[in-house]
C-alpha cells in the first residue's frame, strides 16, 4: 500500500522543506489541497526539491476550470516532476461553484465525464499528433496551432484521479478516470457496498480493469502519544465527522447506517457556526465507524483490517505534527501492508 503525506502549510516557502522530510520520512506521495491557496504552485517548488515523491493534488477544483486549461497545468507539471504528477480533481458543490468561483453548474458527473474526455483530448493532440476536434455538451475545442502546442512530452500525460462520494461520480471515475479519492467521510461498509459496485460499473462502461486503476482515501486517524493528545484528537475528529455530515450531498453515507436524522440537524447547526456544537452530535459509535482509534504504532493493523484488501494508497487525515523516529515507524508499516 503505497502511503501519502500532505501539504498542511500555506505558507509557499516552506514547500521545499517539507517535501524534502515527507520524501526522507518515507512516503510515495503528498497532497496538496485546494482551500485558500493554490493547489499547484506548491506542487511547483516539491518537484524541485524531491526526487521520487509522487504529487497529487487532492484535490483541485474542476468546474472552476475548463478542460484546456487543466489539460495545460497538468501536462507543465508532468514534465516538470519528471513524471511523478497526479491530476487529483473534484467537483465541489454547486454553491461553491457558482457563488464563489462564479461558473456553470448542471449535471456535474456527466460535466465531469466530459471534462476528463476533452482534457485527454488535448493531450492527445500535444502528445500523439491527434488532431483537436472535440465536441460535446459542455465542452468544445477544435482550434489548436503550432505556437499553442507544447509538443510531445518524453513523460507522457499525467494520471487523473476523480475525488467521488455519491454513485453517479464514482462510477465516472471508473469509465474515464485513473483513479479514485475517496472521501474521508466514507466508511469500510460505503465503500465496500456503494463505492465498489459504482466502480465495477464504471470499468465495465470504459472497458477498463481493476488492475489499471487506484484507489485512495484519507482515513480518519484518532491518534495520539499520550492520554491529552488522543482526547484532543477524538474532539477534533468528532467535529471534523460532524462538519462533512452537514453537507446534504454525503447524506448517503449516513443513510447506509440509520443515521440519516443526524444530517439535517448537522446542518443546521452549522448554518448557525455552531462547530463546537454538532461535534458533540457525533457518538462514539459513529466516530469508531468512520475513523481508526488507536496508538500511533496500532495504525498500520487498524487500517489494514478495514481497507487492506481494498485500498491502493492511503493517508491519514490530520496526522501528528511529528518527523520522529517513531512516526516513520507507522509509514514503514503501512507501506508494508
Amino acid at each position: 500500500m503505497k502511503v501519502d503525506g500532505t501539504f498542511m502549510t500555506t505558507e509557499l516557502a516552506a514547500i521545499p522543506t517539507i517535501a524534502a522530510e515527507l520524501e526522507a520520512m518515507g512516503y510515495d506521495g503528498a497532497f496538496t489541497a485546494e482551500a485558500s491557496h493554490d493547489p499547484f504552485f506548491p506542487l511547483v517548488l516539491a518537484a524541485e526539491h524531491t526526487e521520487r515523491l509522487e504529487l497529487l493534488t487532492g484535490i483541485a477544483v474542476a468546474f472552476a476550470r475548463n478542460p484546456m486549461t487543466l489539460a495545460q497545468v497538468g501536462y507543465d507539471l508532468q514534465a516538470y516532476s519528471g513524471g511523478r504528477f497526479v491530476l487529483g480533481l473534484g467537483s465541489q458543490i454547486k454553491p461553491h461553484i457558482t457563488k464563489r468561483f462564479s461558473m456553470p453548474w448542471s449535471r456535474p458527473a456527466a460535466r465531469m465525464r466530459e471534462m476528463v474526455l476533452a482534457m485527454r483530448a488535448v493531450w492527445a493532440c500535444w502528445n500523439d499528433g491527434a488532431e483537436l476536434d472535440f465536441r460535446g455538451e459542455f465542452y468544445r475545442h477544435t482550434l489548436m496551432t503550432p505556437f499553442f502546442d507544447p509538443g510531445p512530452s518524453e513523460h507522457g500525460v499525467p494520471k487523473v484521479f476523480l475525488a467521488a462520494v455519491g454513485e453517479r461520480m464514482t462510477e465516472v471515475a471508473g469509465e474515464v478516470c485513473d483513479g479514485i479519492i475517496l472521501h474521508a467521510f466514507t466508511t469500510e461498509r460505503y465503500v465496500r457496498e456503494i463505492t465498489l459496485p459504482a466502480l465495477e460499473r464504471g470499468w465495465s462502461r470504459g472497458a477498463r480493469s481493476r488492475e489499471q486503476f487506484e484507489l485512495s482515501c484519507p482515513v480518519f486517524a484518532v491518534t495520539g502519544t499520550d492520554d491529552d493528545e488522543l482526547d484532543g484528537s477524538r474532539r477534533f475528529t468528532k467535529q471534523q465527522i460532524a462538519f462533512y455530515g452537514s453537507t446534504p450531498a454525503y447524506k448517503g453515507v449516513l443513510d447506509l447506517h440509520g443515521w440519516g436524522d443526524l444530517q439535517p440537524e448537522l446542518n443546521r447547526l452549522s448554518k448557525l457556526g455552531e462547530w463546537a456544537q454538532m461535534g458533540e452530535l457525533i457518538s462514539d459509535e459513529v466516530l469508531t465507524t468512520f475513523a481508526v482509534i488507536g496508538p500511533p504504532e496500532d495504525l498500520p493493523a487498524l487500517i489494514s483490517a478495514r481497507y487492506g484488501d481494498v485500498l491502493d494508497r492511503v493517508s491519514l487525515y490530520a496526522p501528528p505534527n511529528t518527523n520522529d523516529e517513531r512516526w516513520r515507524g507507522v509509514v514503514r508499516a503501512l507501506r508494508a501492508t
